[in-house]
């Protein structure tokens, strides 16, 4: 994973509530363990037409949503099955962070673990943001902020593990691996005890 950098996008909307990750990826897009090519399957059954023709109406085809890396979706985003496969997609698509009322509880984590940041935000500000479609936000994890075009800044939380291991650009692997020098001393003075023992 690269570190997670302070960044301003504008936002693609997706209002619907209960939006479950077999919407966000349909099953029969499980069967990879690659991440590749992902971001192509992203609401693909919303996106496409029975022919993989794609549908000029859905909001991620309009050309003004590819360089956008904020969605703004609904209540409850996420919810169904635990495939990791849903933050998989979305970020492949170029996504870095969704904003909704509430998420899934597996997909929060699951997101954290693959570089997407899920931020809950009160409902009246949810709705304000609908409201005015043409924002940009900044999005600061370090200071876990999200920046408004007038000035205001909201608070956000993200546990002190996932938030280290988001801005080391790190897994759960990666965190490991950065204790090599505390896990050498304590094998060492595990050692001279077993060693004073005998």
């Amino acid at each position: 994973m690269t570190k997670f950098t302070t960044f301003s996008s504008q936002y693609v909307s997706m209002p619907q509530d209960n939006i479950d990750t077999d919407q966000i990826i349909p099953a029969r897009f499980l069967k990879t363990i690659s991440k590749a090519g992902l971001g192509d399957q992203l609401f693909n059954d919303w996106r496409y037409e029975a022919d993989g023709s794609p549908k000029p109406e859905f909001i991620l085809n309009k050309p003004e949503s590819k360089t956008k890396q904020i969605l703004l979706a609904g209540d409850n985003f996420g919810c169904g099955s635990s495939r990791e496969h849903a933050p998989w997609a979305l970020t492949q698509y170029g996504f870095r962070a969704v904003i909704s009322t509430s998420f899934a509880d597996i997909f929060k984590q699951n997101s954290l673990k693959n570089a997407l940041l899920p931020i809950v935000v009160p409902r009246e500000v949810h709705a304000e943001l609908f409201a005015n479609p043409d924002w940009s936000l900044t999005i600061d994890l370090a200071a876990q902020t999200v920046g408004l075009p007038d000035g205001r800044k909201l608070s956000f939380t993200v546990d002190p593990f996932s938030r280290h291991c988001l801005l080391e650009g790190i897994d759960e692997l990666g965190y490991i691996q950065q204790q090599e020098a505390h896990i050498a001393a304590f094998e060492a003075r595990r050692v001279g005890s077993i060693n004073t023992l005998a």
